[in-house]
């Protein structure tokens, strides 16, 4: 093994394997269910396959333009219109992203500098605060605590100062399961209000939300909006997380400096595959179906655990149960976790690895995304212990 001459300063020196990585080696090691990583593992639709492979054979197989192919852009234009009664331009204000995690990276790489703050919300999903801080940002974390997992804009008023350059939003949220209300957008909007402020707005699971309850989305709060860049996925709502493409939308002046650092981070995305998604796209119930179809995979999962031990926490959106285990065992949350995978055979995550704390309030994520066989079998596990 070649060997180093000089010291190397990391910029990230506290990221290590990630904890989904981790539980995913440990399920596959013991043969173990996995609901631990989001991720679906049933087919995707035949008919999406199709217009992509069809956009293959018709020789869209070279580089898309930078800020996505134009059919997408248009129809994705006509969703927001559609959905929440606001005109973006596909032009100047839609760009086609490597997933959602490559438009969260490069919102907050096109707009924190050293020393600026960033306001997150914890429990947070695990990708903001490392692109914060190899940016030379610095993350000011408000606490929400179990079972409701309520924003205290109080709390955040108090927070937020000159130095605050962001404030990241999520919603519906991972991994709580829990969605912003009007009553949340309204707060914000006012918080913002007149301050050099970007909201980043997490909205990757728009389109899995339960109970008629609906999608608050800042894009549709018009002082909000000029300050907001929303980030959406495709590998979420079509249930193709592997192909990695998204699409982050905002006011033509920020959308400007996000071209800029996206353009020299990805370029552009896979271009059969935006130009079959914007074909599909066309029929709006090949995405307005997808909350109904998860609310039946989450009440699968709910009716599978009936008589266990395990307390479900409400959960109005995402592919994600919060279950409280208090009263099985006084175990931390990862000591929990890792013994359910390997002597009771089905692996969850923890929900302390998405607090700047490790906060354990014994509660672990699990990922209904699954064949319902799947689930039913992840019943009789956890009703058993």
């Amino acid at each position: 093994m070649l060997k180093y001459p000089h010291t190397i300063s990391s910029k990230l020196p506290e990221v290590g394997t990630t904890i989904f990585t981790k539980m995913s080696a440990l399920a596959n090691k013991h043969q173990a269910i996995n609901l631990s990583q989001g991720f679906p593992d049933f087919p995707i639709d035949e008919k999406l396959i199709d217009l992509v492979h069809k956009n293959m054979k018709e020789g869209f197989n070279q580089y898309a333009p930078m800020q996505g192919a134009l059919p997408l852009r248009e129809v994705i234009a006509n969703k927001l219109e559609s959905s929440y009664g606001v005109k973006y331009c596909p032009d100047e204000e839609i760009t086609v992203t490597a997933g959602a995690t490559e438009g969260i990276y490069s919102a907050i790489a096109a707009f924190v500098k050293d020393e600026d703050e960033v306001v997150v919300f914890t429990p947070a999903y695990d990708c903001y605060v490392p692109a914060i801080k190899v940016h030379g940002g610095r993350p000011v974390f408000v606490q929400m605590s179990a079972p409701d997992y309520k924003i205290d804009w109080e709390h955040v008023k108090k927070v937020v100062n000159a130095k605050t350059r962001m404030i990241i939003i999520n919603t519906p949220h991972n991994p709580t399961g829990t969605v912003l209300e009007k009553t949340d957008l309204e707060e914000l909007e006012k918080i913002v209000a007149g301050k050099e402020i970007i909201v980043l707005s997490d909205e990757v699971y728009e389109h899995i939300i339960f109970d008629q309850v609906p999608h608050e989305s800042a894009c549709g709060y018009e002082e909000l909006r000029n300050q907001t860049m929303a980030v959406f996925s495709f590998g979420k709502t079509f249930h193709v997380t592997g192909w990695k493409l998204g699409y982050v939308v905002g006011p033509s002046l920020l959308m400007t400096e996000f071209r800029k650092v996206h353009q020299f981070n990805v370029f552009s995305c896979n271009h059969p595959f935006q130009l079959g998604i914007a074909e599909y796209m066309q029929d709006a119930n090949n995405y307005l179906a997808v909350s109904s179809f998860y609310e039946e995979k989450r009440n699968t999962f709910l009716n599978a655990i009936e008589g266990s031990r395990f307390k479900p926490l409400k959960c109005s959106g995402t592919y994600f149960q919060l279950l409280s285990y208090e009263g099985i065992t006084d175990e931390n949350d990862i000591e929990f976790a890792e013994r359910l995978t390997i002597e009771h055979g089905i692996a969850s995550i923890p929900v302390s690895v998405f607090y700047n704390t490790k906060l354990n309030e014994q509660v672990l994520r699990f990922c209904f995304a699954k064949e319902d066989e799947t689930l039913e079998k992840a019943g009789q596990i956890l009703r058993a212990i």
